[in-house]
């Protein structure tokens, strides 16, 4: 079920904008928990996740105790 918009089920933060999510999501990362010790370089080489997205998804990992690898 979808809200109308064209952004996938996920709850990644909004703040790492569109691409970031769909690419996100297309590798198999859909949730944030998932993110929790991938190396920020893995991240960085999918299309759309930009130094932004991984400023982003950094903190909102860290207000849960979690971090990217």
């Amino acid at each position: 079920m979808t809200d109308g918009s064209d952004r996938p089920e996920t709850d990644l933060p909004r703040g790492i904008g569109a691409p970031a999510t769909r690419a996100l999501v297309a590798a198999g990362y859909p949730r944030l928990p998932q993110l929790a010790g991938v190396p920020a370089a893995e991240l960085a080489a999918l299309h759309g996740v930009g130094p932004k997205a991984l400023r982003v998804l950094g903190e909102a990992l860290a207000e849960q105790g979690l971090s990217l690898g």
